[in-house]
């Protein structure tokens, strides 16, 4: 366990394991401010010792970036007050936290029938949804760097972009949601990646070189998990270098399964590429410390929780750098002070139905 339990710095951030919370949504926060209940849910995490919080995501300051009202904001007196409380709790229980940084681009109506004051935006308004503009693109680059400048300034220890599964800045990777004529289309990845590379450059830009920048990226969407952005290390290395070179300091590259390798020929799993070819830092994601993945979400079904030996062998081979844990967290706050006692026969399966409140 040694590896696992040791310290990580990088520019801004220093935390005591490598263990990172995974961002996953919550819903808890009315009208999009934080209560003193999600400030209490990410504060038991730190307390109990995880290394890193990624936050739920967060919308940035864009009038349709959220699907869901109880999606929390990153603007705004009163959701920037609520997120001081969470930082605050969770740095006086010796945690690190950042915040994902959001933008859900064109998506399917609430299930409530809620809608967000103007339609949803995307690339190409493909779908339920309208074509971003020039003025509309350069609107919301902007918003993803004040709020960066806004997490910085409140303490967090670094930010993380969110540019995976089929949200806004996913849309532009991917050539059925991203048709435009424009620098911001193409028929390559490197030149539908631009609009990723300029809200890189622009959150760099606000917050400066010695703040902690985490991009999330995935290969699959929730609607194709069997997609793939890049079929080869080639076409990998074409997508993410830009990216790394524009300001990302940590890779967060999201898989189904971090024990399957991404490519033929090779045993490295996503993380481990992501890290070989651009030389940055990486956090694994996906089925730690359970048997199944989190498609099951869907299904309905439970999860029970499963050996980490195969965590363990990867991170000794210094693979990635960070390990990050979703449902397993949801389920039991204490995961991580379990694992490191070796306390392995207490730790809970996931039920889907723990999404519905606050533990």
């Amino acid at each position: 366990m040694d590896h696992l339990f040791s310290p990580f710095q990088l520019k801004s951030l220093s935390t005591r394991n490598r263990f990172v919370m995974s961002p996953m949504t919550r819903s808890f926060s009315p009208g999009g401010i934080p209560t003193p209940e999600v400030a209490q849910y990410y504060q038991r995490r730190a307390e109990a010792g995880v290394g890193l919080i990624l936050s739920e995501g967060t919308a940035i300051d864009r009038p349709a970036a959220v699907n869901d009202p109880g999606v929390p904001h990153f603007h705004g007196d009163a959701a920037l007050a609520g997120w001081q409380q969470v930082a605050t709790a969770v740095r006086g229980a010796g945690g690190q936290m950042g915040p994902q940084l959001w933008h859900a681009g064109i998506q399917d109506n609430h299930a409530s029938g809620w809608l967000p004051a103007t339609p949803f935006e995307g690339p190409s308004g493909v779908g339920n949804g309208v074509a971003m503009t020039d003025a509309d693109i350069a609107d919301t680059i902007t918003a993803f760097g004040t709020a960066a400048k806004a997490a910085k300034q409140m303490g967090f220890s670094c930010v993380e972009l969110q540019g995976a599964h089929g949200y806004l800045i996913d849309q532009f990777f991917w050539h059925h949601t991203n048709r435009r004529t424009d620098r911001f289309g193409g028929n390559t990845l490197a030149m539908r990646s631009r609009f990723a590379v300029e809200v890189i450059r622009e959150v760099r830009r606000q917050t400066g070189e010695d703040f902690t920048l985490i991009f999330r990226l995935s290969q699959w969407r929730f609607t194709d998990v069997k997609s793939k952005l890049a079929t080869t290390p080639q076409e990998l290395e074409a997508w993410l270098q830009p990216l790394a070179d524009a300001g990302v300091d940590i890779f967060h590259c999201s898989t189904r399964r971090f024990s399957e390798p991404e490519f033929n020929d090779s045993d490295l799993n996503l993380a481990g590429w992501a890290k070989k070819l651009t030389g940055k830092a990486t956090i694994t994601v996906g089925s730690v410390g359970l048997d199944k993945d989190v498609t099951t979400i869907f299904t309905g079904e439970a999860a029970k929780p499963a050996p980490i030996d195969e965590l363990r062998r990867r991170m000794d081979k210094e693979e990635f750098d960070l390990v990050a844990v979703g449902r397993p967290l949801l389920a039991d706050p204490f995961w991580v002070q379990k694992v490191r006692e070796n306390r392995m026969t207490e730790l809970q399966a996931f039920n889907p139905e723990m999404l519905g409140r606050l533990v």
